[in-house]
């Protein structure tokens, strides 16, 4: 298949070093082609085996790529801050798998983790670029040091879910549902700090493409990632996913919510250790019969506001908690030193109050 390749000078020498790298797999010269992400890249490494041919070389302020030759085989290895992609073309599979092991061989940055933090991976999709996974570092607190955060009923059931293991597991969708200011994110960092010797867990930052756009889906639910291969579970995180998920969700979404259910426990899910978790303001009442039904849910939780009596003891002090209790949002404000939402005013304040 001949190439033909347009240029103008809207273009950068990236992009022409792009063009030229599809060259010889688009020709069938080199028909096999394998390729890597690394989240964190260590910046000295080359990210080329030995041995390489540079042929083009660009460094702009937010890219850098090199393209390299040897024999039987082309490289292209893409730099973004930290990020890098590397991809290699080749006349046979197996030479294409090689050299993109001896090109990333040790060129992973893996920082050690922090005691206090946890590995969370991060989807969405990026224009031109498909679906992309980052991870980062994210600080998150025992669930002994926030079980207080949470009212008594709401804390028995969190109990048992941070000491599920895999062998617990028995539903695949895990459902936090309560108004706004509860803890329902703050609760999901705990839980993947409490799981993570066995569970990898996944934020998915553009919940509503992710269940009508079929590709991305399979993406996440099928593609390998970082230890998954090795029988760890995966969590993946929706938050907010209201219209998703309210009882009119079949008529309003279409095929998002018979999807959703397809990835807990149809066909889509079998052989795939993927657990779904889904927070929402909607109350249960409210939720689609199908997500609530009886065995679907590893754990469904309403996250709601503490007890006057848990609030005041949370907070220390009796003074500007409502009598009907108060959001974990609220008394963070009140102990700041000033009034949450929804609270009274007080009528007098002394000077430097709010300091």
């Amino acid at each position: 298949m001949p190439l033909v390749i347009n240029l103008d000078d809207s273009d950068s020498p990236s992009d022409v070093i792009d063009a030229l790298f599809v060259d010889r797999f688009a020709t069938g010269e080199q028909p096999h082609a394998h390729s890597t992400t690394l989240d964190r890249a260590k910046p000295e490494a080359t990210l080329l085996p030995a041995g390489a041919r540079v042929l083009r070389m660009s460094k702009d302020d937010d890219r850098s790529s090199v393209l390299a030759e040897g024999e039987g085989w082309t490289l292209l290895a893409s730099r973004w801050n930290h990020r890098a992609d590397v991809t290699v073309t080749a006349t046979d599979e197996e030479l294409a798998e090689r050299i993109l092991k001896e090109a990333t061989d040790g060129a992973k940055d893996e920082p050690e983790p922090e005691p206090g933090n946890v590995t969370m991976g991060f989807w969405h999709v990026a224009p031109q670029r498909g679906p992309r996974r980052t991870t980062r570092q994210i600080g998150a607190e025992t669930w002994e040091e926030i079980r207080s955060n949470y009212s008594a009923p709401v804390a028995a059931s969190m109990d048992r879910l941070m000491g599920t293991r895999p062998e617990d597991v028995t539903g695949r969708l895990l459902l936090l549902h309560g108004p706004p200011g509860t803890g329902k994110t703050s609760a999901l960092r705990t839980l993947a700090r409490s799981w993570r010797d066995w569970c990898q867990v996944d934020c998915v930052l553009d919940p509503e493409r992710l269940f009508t756009d079929v590709g991305y889906l399979m993406n996440i639910a099928i593609g390998e990632d970082e230890g998954t291969e090795n029988g760890r579970w995966r969590l993946l995180l929706l938050e907010d996913c209201d219209e998703l998920i309210r009882g009119g969700a079949k008529h309003e979404a279409g095929q998002a919510l018979s999807r959703l259910l397809n990835l807990t426990d149809g066909l889509l899910g079998q052989g795939r250790n993927v657990l779904v978790g889904v927070t929402t303001n909607e109350d249960l009442e409210r939720l689609h019969p199908a997500v609530v039904r009886p065995g679907r849910c590893l754990a469904r939780i309403e996250v709601g506001p503490l007890t006057r009596a848990e609030a005041v003891a949370w907070l220390g002090r009796e003074e500007d908690v409502p009598r009907d209790g108060a959001t974990l949002a609220e008394l963070y404000a009140l102990r700041r030193g000033a009034p949450a939402p929804g609270l009274p005013q007080p009528r007098e304040a002394a000077p430097g109050l709010y300091l």
